[in-house]
């Protein structure tokens, strides 16, 4: 394998000095454009002149032959493509990355100056002069062209004022001119001047306004009133504007379609409900409970805005897949001054019932592997009230691949979970769901059970039971809170060979003692990442979990050590962790993505440990990916033989970094090369395993591991493969651990992106 790594190497090296000389392919004719330069002279101070340099080269065209230290690559490959027998490389390597070479010839020098001129212009700068400048080198087979800007002093804003007229509309845009951003003293600015319109066009709108557009606006600039370069700005109404679109409408009716079906006839039996009209001929939605996600009343005036919220809330219910608001004018009911509208809302349902079953081949990084089952139902729209039932089972069987002591281990695992959404607030006190703008909270509840059993070691069964809000606060902005969270784990069928690993570890043996778990979870999620065209994109997602102080409180003062609830030892601990984000996008489709994970878990009172489940692991494909699920950690700790690490290498301290270059390689197929860091340590009396417990050497102490991987991205599904190897082992002897095993890879297979 190192000898492959160095052919690598060797080749690369010979591209790229290749690479460094491509004008012995550019024809004789010809002459490589190599890109322009701007120089901006003023006899004046110029405010941001940076930033008219940026927006005058984005002007510029075209756009010469990109560089990659100093060489062009892409260009190369185009050339050696173009050869009668180009071979399958440069084929593969010109698609991927091939160029296109720009000549001389390609560039036209008097139109750019028109354009430059015509954007100094825009910018307040009139009767600038702009001269090019052509430098050719015969020698290097290269042309670039400098352009010189003579920039005079620009017109400054002295006034802004709005035509004076006896129309209602002149008075709503009146209120509107001192919110305005153009103020006294800035440059004429013709994009500025552009959203201003667009500005006062969405407020009228939001006024009543149905028909208003912004073309309807127009702005004259008058400088006959001063000798020095300052200007009058005025805004009027165009000339003809039609009389509908200077008035504001009312909304007359709501007529809302709950079951609608497109390309039908709409019911016509109607139920009038809080003054809104629901048309169904049987009752598919209760209009109690559809008619606080309208928005739009009788009465009030047109707002697009309260038209979006209404479309958007209707949506997070979850049972429709179109919904249509149209407004019809009403001609007989308007008049000079007012007009009058028809609200019609059709909400296309999705079906009722549907069935999924889902067969997977398994693949984990700790070498488990084998089938699984997994079935679901959902039921929308349950009890008539967007409500939605989801039943969901799954099977699985999994047999440890490979060698060492755990080869041949199996396990079984069995679930079952119900989930019932209620699109409400359900709570003992009515809550004004008005208070929830953005959407209205929807309570879930579930409760799922859970069995397995893994070969020569127990069996472990568990019940889990929730009930909790979700909420959206804007669009990015979620919240999560679960007010009852309980969790009932029994270790049962234990071997002889898993009862002497608990008899042994006194840590291990405690955390599953606990077999009760009841609290509380809250979860909050910033998603900046919906803006996929954003250059910069940003996520974070904290939590809190907090468990066994009420049942503490109620039966928590008896002589047993530790207590019991019904029997039950219960688990008593607080634990918070965030998941930061960052995606760097440089290109269309490559990007750089980066993540920081910090968990703490700290168990007080009835817990000495954190239980089990909740404890923190290192490795696998959505952590340290060099290192197998579990086996990292905790701290510098070096597990005797494998029977017990799979349950050692754990704690509730947990630290991690990752980085990855994302790039096309294909439709729907990408590359990733990858840097991870992290491990999981434990503190206080958690720490009981040599090396396992956190200090001041933490940052000695991370597993780092690099690697390259493939992913499928199929419209948002992601099938990923990666290959990692370690860098810095902390389980090696000091000395010993930074060493790339590059011999030794892990393969992770995953579905989805690992931040």
């Amino acid at each position: 394998m190192k000898s492959y790594f160095k052919y690598i190497l060797l080749l690369i090296g010979l591209v790229l000095a290749q690479s460094c000389n491509v004008k012995k392919f550019v024809p004789e004719d010809e002459l490589l454009y190599t890109g322009a330069s701007i120089e901006i002279k003023s006899d004046t101070t110029i405010k941001n002149k940076s930033g008219l340099e940026t927006e005058l080269n984005s002007v510029l065209r075209p756009q010469p032959n990109s560089k990659f230290l100093g060489m062009q690559p892409g260009l190369y490959f185009h050339y050696k493509a173009q050869r009668e027998k180009p071979g399958f490389i440069n084929k593969f390597l010109n698609k991927q990355i091939g160029e296109e070479p720009v000549y001389g010839s390609d560039v036209d020098p008097i139109r750019t100056e028109d354009l430059l001129k015509n954007r100094l212009e825009n910018r307040g700068f009139f009767y600038s002069s702009v001269i090019a400048s052509v430098n050719r080198k015969e020698e290097k087979k290269e042309m670039s062209i400098g352009y010189t800007a003579d920039v005079p002093t620009p017109y400054l804003l002295e006034n802004y004022k709005l035509d004076t007229d006896s129309l209602q509309v002149y008075k709503d845009i009146k209120v509107q001119i001192p919110e305005s951003p153009i103020n006294k003293g800035m440059r004429f600015d013709l994009s500025a001047l552009k959203l201003e319109r667009e500005r006062i066009d969405q407020n009228l709108k939001r006024q009543g306004y149905y028909n208003f557009n912004s073309g309807f606006l127009v702005f004259e600039a008058d400088t006959n009133q001063y000798d020095q370069k300052k200007f009058d700005l005025f805004l009027r109404l165009k000339k003809d504007v039609p009389q509908e679109s200077i008035i504001p409408y009312r909304i007359q009716e709501v007529n809302v379609y709950p079951n609608y079906e497109v390309g039908t006839d709409s019911s016509s039996t109607n139920t009038r409900y809080a003054e809104k009209n629901f048309y169904q001929d049987e009752e598919f939605f209760k209009p109690k409970h559809l008619e606080p996600y309208v928005l739009i009343n009788e009465g009030d005036l047109y707002n697009p805005q309260i038209s979006s919220n209404t479309s958007r809330r209707l949506g997070g219910i979850g049972a429709y897949k179109f919904i249509n608001i149209s407004y019809k004018e009403i001609d007989s009911l308007s008049t000079d001054s007012l007009g009058v509208l028809e609200t019609n809302i059709y909400l296309s349902p999705l079906k009722k019932r549907s069935v999924r079953a889902e067969l997977q081949a398994v693949t984990k990084s700790n070498g488990f592997t084998g089938p699984s089952l997994a079935l679901s139902y959902t039921n929308r729209n349950l009890f008539r009230g967007g409500e939605i039932l989801n039943l969901t089972g799954d099977f699985g069987y999994e047999v440890q691949a490979g060698g060492g002591t755990q080869a041949g281990l199996n396990s079984i695992q069995i679930g079952a979970e119900g989930e019932l959404i209620f699109p409400r607030v359900l709570f003992p006190i009515d809550i004004n769901e008005d208070w929830f703008s953005y959407s209205i909270p929807k309570t879930r509840t579930s409760l799922g059970v859970n069995y397995l059993k893994r070969s020569q070691l127990f069996s472990l069964a568990s019940i889990s039971a929730r009930f909790g809000y979700t909420w959206r606060a804007n669009r990015f902005i979620t919240h999560e809170f679960n007010p009852i969270s309980l969790n009932y784990v029994n270790l049962a069928n234990t071997s002889a060979e898993f009862d002497t690993i608990l008899e042994d570890n006194a840590f291990l043996r405690s955390s599953f003692n606990q077999e009760f778990i009841a609290g509380l979870t809250y979860s909050f999620t910033y998603n900046g990442m919906i803006d996929q065209n954003l250059r910069h994109q940003f996520f974070v997602n904290s939590t809190l979990d907090i468990a066994g102080n009420l049942i503490d409180a109620v039966s928590g003062n008896g002589e047993e050590d530790p207590q019991t609830f019904l029997g039950l030892e219960y688990a008593q601990y607080a634990k918070a962790d965030v998941d930061f984000r960052y995606h760097l996008k440089v290109g269309d489709d490559s990007k750089i993505a980066s993540r920081v994970f910090a968990g703490y878990g700290l168990p007080y009172g009835n817990s000495t440990v954190l239980p089990f489940t909740k404890q923190y692991f290192a490795g696998g494909p959505y952590s340290v990916r060099a290192f197998n699920t579990r086996s990292l950690g905790p701290g510098t700790y070096t597990p005797e033989d494998d029977t017990g690490a799979f349950f050692d290498q754990a704690g509730n301290v947990r630290l991690e970094a990752n980085l990855e270059y994302r790039f096309p390689l294909f439709p729907y197929l990408y590359g990733a090369v990858f840097a991870d860091a992290g491990n999981v340590w434990n503190t206080g009396e958690n720490s009981n395993l040599d090396g396992g417990e956190f200090s001041n050497d933490f940052m000695n102490e991370l597993g780092i591991g690099t690697g390259f991987g493939l992913r499928v991205d199929i419209q948002s599904f992601v099938i990923r493969v990666d290959l990692a190897a370690p860098v810095h082992d902390p389980s090696l002897q000091e000395g010993q651990r930074w060493e790339f095993d590059y011999a030794n890879p892990v393969l992770n297979f995953a579905i989805g992106y690992p931040f």
